[in-house]
């Protein structure tokens, strides 16, 4: 008993739909809110009526009314209200409001029900329309109708009552009629602009039924009650005017016939198509609920609506309603009226666009062949629809056939060109055209070696409208909605299309950010170009690579068989896109390689994967072009099938990455250079040395052997002092005896020892293969001749220059020695070791007698042997002596040796 009571203190619209705070619209006693469904999120509209409208301070009743009396009407009008639910649940018709949630009663008591979502009232909309007119035109001001949309926020709704507006509401709401008078054996009763509601998708759609019942000359029984025309023509004024019948917009025939009859909806037809074009928007009828004042209209023929005083419309009428249409609504006699069929087959509805919504209310029931020549022809007529009606009607009616798969491609087709047409397109795309993409190529994936043609063929019309996509999707849709599509393009058996989906590459890289790009694109343009067999499918890869790596593909496309230098053009294009190219990584350890592994020798091919390198080329190091891309590029540059021109391209590139290269490698070198020059010169400078300490003339050597000795570096040999003493440079000596330093020389064919204190000029040669030196043949010289000998240890001659203080000599050049005649290397080199207290002084002759003598040396006598050592000293006692005495030569010369 308790959970039936709660339930009933419950709604069940209040606990499972979402309502909002404030009502977007009031449509005559009925306040309008927007709702949606927990459970579903289905957008519904939600009709309530509130209890204490009726109150005497709400309804102005006077203090004397009776409270039973009151509370009869109050009775009557929640039936009448409840009567108008009911209806619309038993009544299904796309001309009539559909209902979502039956009615039922409130907290507060009062009444609520939900329908297909509205945008508000004819007569809403109508007086909408007053308000813009009076400010200066239709744009002079804001729609002030809004809706909820899924997301919860508020969106203003454009409305606009056009001509084409007004003749396909006009026409929907005939067809209502005739279902009401025809189908259903009902008489409205109460037709005003206030019954008549527009939907979401602009549809005109009939409701307000309080007031609807069957004709007087109905014969089929019915339960629901005639209406009685003495308590609907009386005016209660404790009610409101919404609750009770609208007079101005009332037929004759109730009012002064008292007959019920269709035709009296369609005398109120008339009145409403005279309100749309009248201004400001209203019946020409003033009754002010009086039927004593409408009778006295009805009395003088001017008084009332006729074709002679143009309907007591302020405005002029288009000519088909006022020559075809009004004359057969507005008349007095019923018979003389149209019915709702007529209507719809007058001359105010004889034309393409009426007709191509008639077609299109009427599609579903349609044959295949009669959908494919309408929407085949469709486009021709889409520019002359107004945008109003292409977004609110025409374009969900053509989404709602994509379930149809043979229908799809030129479904897609008048979609997307609807879509470019609207200044709100993206809007529009976004909430209708993507959910239905998704279902259609999604949501409904089959098996992947299942080919479907027919959804091929949309696919191919969704490749192509890539660029308006784009521009109509931020990067999160696209990536969740359009990038899943797109894959299906790249994974297609159908060249054509895949082609199209590498096409699409250029928008992608301007939408999407450089992670999807690189892990999400990249690696299926991949798969796809090392997989295909098609060269045309091989040079749209290589040209997405271009794209991929900076480049355009505008240029791409224009190079025809080869490329002529035209990606230094694309600047531009590629700043934009910069964001999103990949990094070098990529480009070098997975495109390059790519590049690498292709076996055809194409000319087309090979073009295409020159302009690749030439993006490569902008953003790898030097150091992978030299050692990765330049082989590839000259490989590929000596292929059969180039012309002399693409071979030229090929050397183009070439040289212009090899210019890179050397200039970078320079760069680095000078670098290099400029940092390690001084250590490079004091290196150069320690080698120069080296050759002091051998025997060059150094200038600066004792300064590195003072360095030496004073920081307590200490040489290998253990003869610093001595070595340094001896590089040190000497001052100049004077000697009377000679002016020029002995030079030994190894070289036995072009030096000679000149005596510069030799009177007679005469100078001796040694013999070329002696290696005892011959004593001058001038006995007053003060010195003998420089010593020749064939093999001397450096040593020996490092000796004698430092025992004599000597400068430095120079490194001796040895020659090949002739046959020795005197002596062996064993026995000379007893000889050549120096004398530290003496001169440079001939060696003692050999001990050996044997010896074989030069051809040039005089052999001694054989009675007169004088030891070494004494032709040593004697010859120095001699030279030292007498240094005037007169020169002795042939055997004198020797006798004086003696």
């Amino acid at each position: 008993m308790f959970s039936s009571a709660l339930k009933s203190f419950t709604s069940n619209i209040s606990a499972n739909y979402t309502i909002a705070s404030t009502p977007t619209s009031v449509c005559g006693a009925w306040k309008v809110y927007d709702g949606k469904k927990k459970s579903t999120g289905k957008v519904v509209s939600v009709f309530i009526f509130e209890r204490k409208s009726l109150d005497p301070q709400a309804g102005g009743l006077g203090p004397r009314s009776s409270s039973s009396s009151l509370r009869k009407v109050h009775d009557e009008v929640i039936a009448r209200v409840k009567k108008e639910s009911n209806l619309l649940a038993r009544l299904r018709h796309p001309s009539i409001l559909k209902l979502a949630e039956p009615i039922e009663d409130t907290r507060s008591g009062g009444l609520m029900f939900a329908t297909e979502p509205v945008t508000a009232s004819l007569a809403g909309l109508l007086q909408d329309k007053d308000a813009q007119e009076k400010v200066g035109g239709v744009a002079g001001r804001p729609s002030r109708f809004v809706m909820q949309d899924e997301n919860g926020q508020l969106q203003r709704r454009e409305l606009e009552i056009d001509e084409l507006e007004i003749q396909k509401g006009l026409l929907q709401v005939a067809q209502g009629l005739e279902f009401l008078h025809e189908s259903a054996g009902l008489v409205h009763g109460n037709l005003t602009p206030d019954s008549i509601y527009v939907n979401a998708k602009s549809d005109w759609k009939i409701a307000g039924l309080a007031f609807a019942g069957p004709p007087d000359t109905s014969d089929t029984p019915s339960n629901i009650p005639t209406i009685s025309l003495s308590e609907v023509l009386y005016h209660d004024p404790r009610l409101p005017r919404s609750l009770q019948l609208n007079m101005d917009y009332t037929s004759p025939d109730f009012v002064m016939d008292s007959n019920v009859s269709s035709a009296a909806d369609m005398f109120s037809l008339g009145l409403v198509v005279l309100a749309l074009y009248n201004s400001p928007h209203t019946s020409p009828l003033k009754t002010h609920s009086n039927v004593a004042a409408y009778k006295k209209i009805f009395d003088s023929s001017s008084s009332y609506p006729s074709s002679t005083n143009n309907f007591l419309s302020s405005r002029p009428l288009p000519k088909d309603v006022l020559i075809g249409v009004l004359p057969r609504l507005i008349t007095r006699r019923p018979g003389q009226r149209m019915n709702a069929r007529e209507f719809q087959q007058s001359q105010f509805f004889d034309n393409i666009l009426v007709s191509s919504i008639r077609f299109l209310d009427a599609l579903p029931a349609k044959s295949p062949n009669e959908k494919s020549q309408f929407l085949r022809g469709l486009p021709k007529i889409l520019d002359q629809f107004p945008r109003s009606v292409l977004e609110k009607k025409v374009l969900p009616a053509l989404l709602e056939e994509t379930k149809d798969r043979e229908l799809l491609f030129v479904i897609l087709q008048n979609a997307f060109k609807i879509v470019k047409s609207l200044p709100s397109g993206r809007r529009v795309f976004i909430e209708k055209v993507i959910p239905k993409l998704r279902e259609t190529f999604i949501s409904s994936k089959g098996s992947t070696n299942e080919r479907d043609t027919a959804k091929e063929a949309g696919l191919v019309i969704v490749l192509e409208n890539i660029e308006l996509i784009g521009r109509s999707c931020s990067g999160k849709e696209f990536k969740e909605d359009i990038l899943p599509i797109l894959h299906l393009g790249l994974e297609s058996h159908t060249h054509s299309i895949v082609d199209k989906a590498l096409n699409c590459l250029p928008t992608i890289m301007s939408v999407l950010d450089f992670s999807t790009i690189k892990h999400d694109v990249f690696p299926v343009v991949a798969a796809v170009f090392s997989k295909t067999s098609s060269l045309g499918i091989k040079i749209r890869g290589l040209q997405a690579f271009v794209v991929l790596c900076g480049g355009s593909s505008r240029s791409s496309e224009d190079m025809g068989d080869g490329l002529d230098g035209a990606f230094q053009s694309s600047s531009q294009t590629t700043k934009a896109n910069n964001n999103a190219v990949l990094d070098k990584y990529t480009v070098q350890e997975k495109i390059v390689p790519l590049l690498k592994a292709m076996k055809t020798k194409e000319p087309a091919v090979m073009m295409a994967a020159l302009a690749v390198f030439k993006q490569v080329g902008r953003i790898a190091d030097t150091d992978f072009l030299a050692t990765e891309c330049l082989p590839v590029l000259w490989s590929f540059s000596l292929g059969p099938l180039l012309d002399m021109q693409q071979f030229q391209e090929y050397m183009n590139l070439i040289k212009s990455l090899s210019t890179r290269i050397e200039t970078e490698q320079m760069r680095k070198l000078r670098e290099l250079s400029s940092n390690t020059s001084t250590t490079r010169n004091n290196d150069l400078m320690n080698v120069g040395s080296t050759d002091a300490f051998f025997g060059s003339n150094g200038n600066d050597v004792g300064g590195d052997d003072f360095e030496r000795l004073v920081l307590g570096k200490n040489t290998s040999n253990g003869t610093t002092d001595m070595l340094g003493d001896s590089l040190r440079p000497q001052p100049q000596r004077s000697h009377s005896s000679r002016t020029t330093t002995p030079v030994f020389d190894w070289s036995s064919s072009a030096t000679s020892t000149t005596n510069h204190n030799n009177t007679n000029g005469v100078n001796l040669k040694p013999p070329h293969t002696s290696n005892f030196a011959q004593p001058s043949s001038n006995p007053s010289s003060n010195t003998f001749a420089a010593l020749k000998p064939t093999h001397t240890p450096l040593s020996a001659g490092m000796g004698n220059s430092m025992t004599n203080g000597f400068p430095a000599m120079a490194p001796m050049q040895p020659s090949k020695p002739q046959t020795m005649q005197w002596s062996t290397n064993t026995t000379m080199s007893s000889y050549s070791q120096p004398q530290p207290s003496f001169p440079n002084v001939a060696p003692p002759q050999p001990p050996k007698s044997t010896s074989a003598f030069s051809q040039y040396s005089i052999a001694p006598p054989p009675a007169q042997s004088r030891t070494p050592m004494q032709s040593q000293y004697g010859n120095m006692a001699n030279g030292s002596s007498n240094p005037s005495q007169k020169t002795k030569t042939g055997l004198d010369a020797y006798e004086s040796l003696l």
